[in-house]
């Protein structure tokens, strides 16, 4: 296993230094051969994705899991899309950046980086391994995978794909490498590759996220899960708010970015909840309410087959990934702000007609992203700007929220002096 990883790790960190050199142009020239790649060999990615959807449904794995594996032509399209417009983005490496001279002398300035070698792990997302790539690619990084045993086949097919796109730049294929052996203590001595490895970025559940603080002795960005709420206040417009809600909750709620808690001003409750519980059961999803909730839907007309469950303890700190809603009636914007701070980080939003409202919201609230009148759906790379995203980071040194090219760049400091020479302390305080 060690002699597998050192071998990974030492391509990796040479390749970084090749990557380090070149400039925009050929950098962008291998993103727009990686996406014409990624369609003309797509019969071959989708081929390797539908024995790892098979497998997966013989396993019994959940459908909200089963469509992030999934890969379709439509979603390999999008896939290279997004890596075509990773290359129409600005390079930010070599920006310089808070240059001033100093007393002494010194002309100083910052100048961005590649950060080097960049490794990230992930679970039921097959579609990460071209972002990650596209990314790292963008930004002079060396990339080393680690996908879930449930998509290696797939991870395969597609790092391959990438190779030899790379290849025909005249550029190391070993800049993106992925382990696909399912031997879990690979994932072990990934973490603790730090000769070569410069961060490690964890992408699934709350346990992994766990094992990578607890084992990894390499800086560990942590991010991509969360609890997402959306708080409505009597001033917001409800028949514009219903559709905003079904967008945040039904759109694609097997992603991070969906929203999960609904909390609702009480002046607004009995007005907007039933048209909240129409337009939702009508696409499948399950109201888990609190008991003032609940009593609301009941009387109201059209209730019958609605699916409108009591919530139980810990249905306000889930980050469900499934058609499921947890409902909460609260007296006013003091308490919203409560429930979000005990529960929050990810993305939370307000639907408010008032200015100060609105204003006291995005001050307070302690989240990665926070929206006014905007679906939380938006906090993603692309609809940022960003033209994909390695994750959504929720932790605070760093990076927060989406990480894009930015994220995956460092900075030095550059001194540049006349045969300069440090003076004593005496002489600099004459």
């Amino acid at each position: 296993m060690s002699t597998d990883l050192e071998q990974i790790g030492r391509r990796a960190k040479a390749a970084a230094r090749q990557l380090a050199r070149l400039s925009r142009a050929e950098k962008d020239a291998a993103l727009l051969a990686i996406a014409a790649a990624l369609v003309e060999r797509q019969a071959e990615i989708l081929a390797a994705n539908a024995e790892d959807m098979a497998s997966a449904r013989t396993a019994g794995t959940s459908p909200a899991l089963l469509d992030r594996m999934l890969l379709t032509p439509a979603r390999l399209d999008a896939i290279a899309a997004d890596t075509r417009r990773v290359a129409d983005l600005p390079d930010p490496v070599g920006e310089v950046f808070d240059a001033t001279e100093l007393p002494n002398g010194l002309r100083l300035h910052k100048r961005r980086t590649p950060i080097g070698v960049v490794s990230v792990i992930y679970e039921a997302r097959p579609n990460v391994t071209v972002d990650i790539a596209a990314l790292c690619l963008k930004t002079g990084n060396a990339a080393i995978l680690r996908g879930g045993s449930d998509i290696a086949r797939s991870v395969a097919a597609i790092t391959a794909v990438i190779g030899a796109a790379l290849e025909t730049c005249d550029l190391p294929a070993d800049a993106v490498q992925s382990i696909t052996d399912p031997d879990r203590d690979l994932v072990r001595g990934l973490l603790r590759l730090d000769r070569y490895v410069d961060m490690i970025i964890p992408r699934g559940g709350s346990g992994l996220h766990r094992f990578c603080l607890e084992n990894a002795t390499i800086p560990v960005i942590t991010g991509g899960m969360g609890v997402c709420h959306i708080y409505v206040d009597a001033t917001a417009d409800l028949a514009r708010s219903v559709p905003l809600i079904h967008n945040a909750k039904a759109q694609r709620p097997s992603v991070c970015n969906a929203l999960d808690t609904l909390l609702v001003q009480r002046e607004a409750a009995p007005a907007l909840l039933p048209l909240v519980a129409e337009s939702l059961c009508a696409s499948g999803v399950e109201l888990r309410g609190d008991a003032e909730s609940l009593a609301i839907l009941a009387d109201a007309p059209g209730a019958v087959g609605w699916r409108v469950v009591s919530a139980g303890p810990d249905d306000f700190g889930t980050e469900f990934m499934a058609l499921i809603l947890s409902v909460r009636v609260v007296d006013g914007l003091d308490q919203a702000l409560d429930h979000i701070a005990a529960y929050g980080s990810h993305s939370d939003a307000i639907l408010t007609e008032d200015a100060a409202t609105a204003e006291r919201f995005v001050r307070e609230v302690d989240s990665a992203a926070v929206f006014v009148n905007a679906s939380t759906r938006f906090n993603d790379g692309g609809e940022f700007g960003l033209g994909a995203e390695v994750a959504v980071s929720t932790q605070k040194l760093h990076w927060r929220g989406p990480m894009g090219l930015m994220a995956l760049t460092s900075f030095k400091w550059v001194a540049t002096g006349d045969y300069s020479r440090r003076g004593t302390a005496a002489a600099h305080q004459s």
